[in-house]
């Protein structure tokens, strides 16, 4: 996951109410899209054509409207560095707190109330609202611990054939896109059954 996508934001309340639901634990996985993109034929949203560029506010409208959240199309902040928040989300993660409250404070911030993620003030801030210490996970995020931790899990998402956010990964199996959340819930809850590569 990345913080700095609006899909992934658009998603993380259903998928919450999902894993809930299931009575199952999330591995929660911030990594380096930039990365990723550089070896899945995807591209920032500033070197796209225009004519994605122009769908994606389509779909941003809709989906925010079945949603019902208020996401800002053109928040002040965007594109932003994700990497500071992306880490601080996995230090939650890897310190037992409550890391997908965090990355939907994170995510609120940069798509409703126009908070740079890549401001330690905001970072600090969005932690303090859900009672982590701020300043103690600030300084997590931004160890070497966490960096190598971040550098590895970019590197299993890329071997795992991750190639946007948001990814879910059930038993194996792969989904993207909050648009296929459904799926998820079949997945967790429904009894599908797992399906496997095709050869």
């Amino acid at each position: 996951m990345t913080v700095t996508s609006p899909w992934t934001f658009l998603g993380h309340e259903e998928f919450s109410e999902i894993v809930t639901q299931a009575g199952v634990s999330v591995a929660i996985k911030p990594v380096d899209f930039g990365a990723v993109f550089a070896v899945s034929g995807g591209l920032p949203l500033p070197q796209r054509p225009k004519q994605r560029q122009r769908y994606r506010l389509f779909e941003l409208q809709r989906w925010r409207r079945k949603r019902g959240i208020p996401l800002n199309l053109h928040p002040k902040h965007f594109p932003a560095d994700p990497n500071l928040g992306n880490r601080a989300v996995l230090a939650a993660a890897e310190a037992g707190l409550d890391a997908m409250a965090f990355a939907d404070q994170l995510m609120r911030g940069v798509w409703c109330e126009d908070r740079n993620v890549a401001d330690p003030d905001f970072v600090r801030e969005a932690a303090r609202s859900i009672a982590i210490d701020g300043d103690a996970l600030l300084a997590e995020a931004q160890s070497d611990a966490i960096a190598a931790r971040y550098a590895a899990l970019t590197e299993e998402a890329k071997a795992a054939a991750v190639f946007g956010a948001p990814f879910y990964i059930v038993n194996g199996e792969p989904f993207w896109g909050q648009d296929r959340l459904d799926f998820v819930r079949d997945a967790l809850i429904g009894g599908a059954e797992t399906l496997h590569e095709a050869e």
